[in-house]
């Protein structure tokens, strides 16, 4: 097992690392940069080191000050969390090259699914559904033209290293194609240095259903059931619910043994998920995979009482897992709290919090790196906590998750829980009635 893990992440990902290490009697070191010197992830880990200015290119991105910081500290794993640097084949090869150990993917599973294009082809190979599209990247203009009639439209095209939405274009019909296809590419030329592009089918009044998988060092992968991650803005997700209102326990099976044959096609190890989208037909399509922890993991943990941090630790080191598939065992929701102005158009608000109040009882659960008195810096992602609550069923879940939000106080700035108590009054959620789409209907003001 480790002695010393490092966590080469800030916030609340950092935290809930160092919690999980510190009752498996491991050491931590926490990296910050200048901005975060106060945050709660440096106070609670053993060791704490500055890794540089408030700009992420040069701390939280900066790998040759997290590699030197895990040698004079003799941590012998860094555990990257979600973000920054936890999908960065380059980084992982680094570790593995200076004999520290990545607790996460290797590069060549990073690269392997980390390129949408590939993981679509890998995808294809291990019989896992995908949707119906281009092979590879598109070479031209008239080729992306010629397939999207052929396929018929609606299509999309998508940056093969595109995320967040960027670098990516519904198109209705054929006189939109030209346009979109060179917005598109100067967009992603912009963001992330790469233009190639590949083409899709589109699916209407899709779901955006992900099952989470685990694989170890000798070849065996599981699944751990499914999130249902629909409610979304801009492709940015707001809320996370396991099991889906929608999902069947037949098509709940299938998605698994696909998940699962995914997982195993590339000898995967660690956890991570596998991203589908479903139509309402309930046919379901690969999308991505995440090869790391996600954001909405406490969902997972809350319905089958597991800790997937630990787990993932047990992985790196070697443990091998029971290769048993987990089902739901209850309901349970997460609201990611952001520092934004849901009635100013989600403008981000960060500042000095002059007072908190965190909801509790029972099947509450806050992840969380704020406190009374501490000053939200405006360089990192503003999210600044996650409200995961638990209960027999969705019904249940909803009543209290409207308890637990309205007992949530974060005076100072802004954030979007009122844009959650919301969404918790709106029939349509209630009623599990909603797609990728509803926030684009959704008025906060109604």
């Amino acid at each position: 097992m480790f002695k010393k893990i490092l966590i080469a992440n800030r916030g609340e990902i950092a935290l809930r690392i160092i919690r999980t290490c510190k009752e498996m009697g491991i050491k931590t070191v926490a990296v910050y940069s200048t901005a975060d010197r106060e945050s709660l992830h440096v106070r609670f880990a053993d060791e704490a080191v500055c890794i540089g200015p408030p700009p992420s290119q040069l701390s939280y991105l900066n790998m040759p000050g997290i590699l030197a910081a895990a040698e004079i500290t003799n941590a012998d794993a860094i555990h990257p969390g979600y973000g920054f640097l936890s999908e960065n084949a380059k980084f992982s090869g680094l570790c593995r090259d200076h004999g520290v150990k990545f607790i996460g993917a290797s590069a060549e599973m990073i690269n392997s699914m980390g390129d949408k294009s590939n993981a679509k082809d890998t995808m294809k190979k291990a019989g896992v559904p995908t949707i119906p599209g281009s092979d590879g990247l598109l070479k031209s203009l008239q080729e992306g033209i010629s397939l999207a009639k052929e396929i018929m439209y609606p299509v999309i095209i998508k940056a093969t290293a595109g995320g967040g939405g960027r670098g990516m274009r519904i198109i209705w019909e054929e006189s939109e194609f030209e346009h979109a296809w060179d917005s598109a590419r100067t967009e992603a030329k912009a963001a992330f240095g790469n233009d190639g592009m590949y083409l899709e089918k589109y699916i209407e009044e899709p779901r955006h259903i992900e099952i989470q998988i685990a694989g170890d060092q000798y070849g065996k992968a599981c699944h751990l059931s499914e999130r249902d991650c629909s409610i979304q803005r801009r492709h940015q997700k707001l809320l996370e619910e396991a099991p889906s209102p929608f999902i069947t326990e037949e098509l709940r099976n299938r998605m698994g043994e696909a998940a699962v044959a995914a997982a195993a096609s590339i000898s995967y190890e660690g956890v991570g998920t596998i991203e589908f989208l479903v139509d309402k037909y309930r046919n379901f399509y690969f999308m991505e995979m995440n090869t790391r922890i996600q954001v909405e993991h406490p969902v997972t943990e809350e319905v089958i009482n597991f800790d997937l941090i630990k787990e993932q630790i047990l992985i790196a080191a070697g443990v091998p897992i029971s290769g048993k598939n987990y089902y739901p065992l209850k309901h349970s929701m997460e609201c990611r709290i952001n520092a934004e102005d849901p009635y100013n158009n989600f403008m981000p608000n960060p500042g000095k919090i002059t007072h908190l109040h965190k909801p509790g009882g029972h099947g509450i659960r806050v992840d969380t790196h704020i406190y009374a008195g501490y000053t939200i810096p405006p360089n990192y992602d503003s999210m600044i906590a996650k409200l995961i609550v638990s209960a027999q069923t969705r019904e249940e879940v909803i009543v209290k998750m409207e308890r637990a939000l309205g007992e949530f106080v974060i005076d100072g700035i802004k954030t979007t829980i009122p844009l959650h108590l919301k969404i918790m009054q709106n029939e349509d959620f209630r009623n599990g009635n909603f797609t990728t789409k509803f926030m684009e209907s959704f008025d906060i003001n109604a």
